[in-house]
C-alpha cells in the first residue's frame, strides 16, 4: 500500500506507540487521584503539556488544554466565546474553512448570530482588505484557518491577526489542524488568541488534540464535571493519548525531513501537470503559499471518485477532498468557493505526502496514473 492521504490522517509513529504503551497496561492510574500512582499519571500529563507548548512556541504550558481533537477545539473556541459574550454576536470566517468551523458558523447563524463570510480568489487566497472592511464594533471573534485541508493554501495569519488587533476588540481564532507538523508554528509573540490542533494529523493517535488559549482569554468550560484541565474541560484525561500527543510533538520538533517531503510533492505535481493535458492545479501556483506536502489536482472531464477507485485498486490511497465529507457526491465546497468550474472541480484528487513516503511511491503513482488515463482514452 502507498499512502498519499496524510492530510486525512497519519500512521502512529513507532516512537509514539512506544511512549504510549506503558500507559495502556501497567500505568493505569487516574491523574486526579491523590496517591503516588495518580501523581505519576499527572506528571505524565503535565510533561505532555510542556511538549505541546514547546512545539507551538507558546509562552506558558498552562495555555494548552487537552481535547478530543480539532473539531472539539474549534467548536469550543468559537461557540464558547460567543456563549460568554452575548453582546458580540457578529463573527467573521472564510468560505473555505474545515467543516468543524464552517458547519458551526452556519448553525450559529441559524441561532441568531450574524456571520460574515470572507471570499477567496481562484487560487484559494484571501484578501486581508476584505477582513478590514468586515470588522465591526460588535465583532466578537474572527476565525481563519492557517492551512486549507484540501488545497494546502496558507493564509497570512500574522497580517490577519494584526488587522484584528488594530481595528477591533475581537478574539482571533485559528484552526491550525493541517499546519502543525508541516510548517513551524510560533504563538509566543503573535496575534493568535485561540489555536486548535489535532494529534492524528502528525503521527499521534486519533481522539486527542489541544486548544491553545492565550492567557487573558476566558472561555466557559466545554464539558462540565470534575474540574479537570484547570476546570476548563472536565472528564478523566486520556493519559495514553495525551502522552502520545506529547511525544509526537517532540518528534515533530526534531524532524528534519521536511525538504524531502517537499521535493517528493514537487516531483509528483510537476510530472502530473506535464504528462496530462487535462490536469489543473487547485491552489496557489506559488508553492511558498501552500503546505509543502499537499497537491490538489483536477483532471477535467473525469469524475474524481473514478480515479480514486482505480488508484485504490492499485494500492494507492488518495482523497477527493476532505476526508470528513468523503461520502458526499457533491463537488467540494472549497473548490466551489474558489470558483473552479464544475467540469474541473468534479475531477479533483488530493495528494498529501508524509514522512514515510519515498521516491518509489511517487514513481509508482505516476506509472499507475499513466495506465489509468491510457485506459480511459481507449474507452
Amino acid at each position: 500500500m502507498i499512502y498519499l492521504d496524510n492530510n486525512a490522517t497519519t500512521r502512529v509513529a513507532p516512537e509514539v506507540f512506544e511512549a504510549m504503551q506503558p500507559y495502556l497496561t501497567e500505568s493505569y492510574g487516574n491523574p486526579s487521584s491523590a496517591h503516588k500512582f495518580g501523581r505519576q499519571m499527572r506528571e505524565a500529563v503535565e510533561n505532555a503539556r510542556e511538549q505541546v507548548a514547546l512545539l507551538l512556541s507558546a509562552n506558558h504550558a498552562d495555555e494548552i488544554v487537552f481535547t478530543s481533537g480539532g473539531s472539539e477545539s474549534d467548536n469550543w473556541a468559537i461557540g464558547g466565546f460567543l456563549e460568554q459574550n452575548p453582546s458580540q454576536r457578529h463573527l467573521i470566517t472564510t468560505r473555505v474553512e474545515h467543516e468543524a468551523v464552517r458547519k458551526l458558523c452556519e448553525h450559529l447563524d441559524e441561532l441568531g448570530c450574524e456571520v460574515t463570510w470572507l471570499e477567496v480568489d481562484r487560487n484559494g487566497e484571501l484578501d486581508p482588505d476584505d477582513l478590514s472592511k468586515a470588522l465591526r464594533r460588535d465583532t466578537g471573534i474572527v476565525s481563519v484557518m492557517l492551512a486549507n485541508n484540501e488545497t494546502g493554501v496558507l493564509f497570512p495569519i500574522e497580517e490577519i491577526g494584526r488587522i484584528v488587533r488594530e481595528h477591533s476588540d475581537a478574539v482571533f481564532h485559528v484552526d491550525g489542524v493541517q499546519a502543525v507538523g508541516k510548517i513551524p508554528i510560533n504563538l509566543r509573540d503573535g496575534p493568535v488568541d485561540l489555536f486548535a490542533i489535532s494529534g492524528h494529523k502528525f503521527h499521534a493517535p486519533k481522539g486527542v488534540g489541544a486548544l491553545y488559549i492565550r492567557r487573558g482569554v476566558r472561555l466557559p468550560p466545554f464539558i462540565i464535571g470534575g474540574r479537570q484541565e484547570q476546570g476548563r474541560r472536565s472528564g478523566t484525561e486520556a493519559v495514553p493519548n495525551i502522552v502520545g500527543l506529547g511525544r509526537a510533538c517532540e518528534l515533530t520538533k526534531d524532524f528534519t525531513g521536511h525538504e524531502q517531503i517537499r521535493s517528493l510533492r514537487d516531483r509528483l505535481e510537476d510530472e502530473i501537470l506535464k504528462r496530462f493535458p487535462n490536469a489543473h492545479l487547485n491552489g496557489s501556483k506559488d508553492r511558498s503559499k501552500r503546505l509543502p506536502n499537499t497537491s490538489n489536482i483536477s483532471f477535467a472531464g473525469i469524475d474524481g471518485p473514478d480515479i480514486l477507485t482505480k488508484l485504490d485498486e492499485a494500492g494507492i490511497c488518495v482523497s477527493t477532498g476532505s476526508a470528513c465529507n468523503a461520502e458526499s457526491k457533491e463537488v467540494s465546497g472549497v473548490l466551489r468557493a474558489m470558483n473552479v468550474p464544475y467540469e474541473i472541480a468534479r475531477g479533483s484528487i488530493r495528494f498529501s505526502l508524509g514522512r514515510y513516503n519515498t521516491q518509489g511511491d511517487v514513481d509508482y503513482t505516476l506509472e499507475v496514473l499513466q495506465k489509468i488515463f491510457e485506459h480511459l482514452r481507449q474507452n
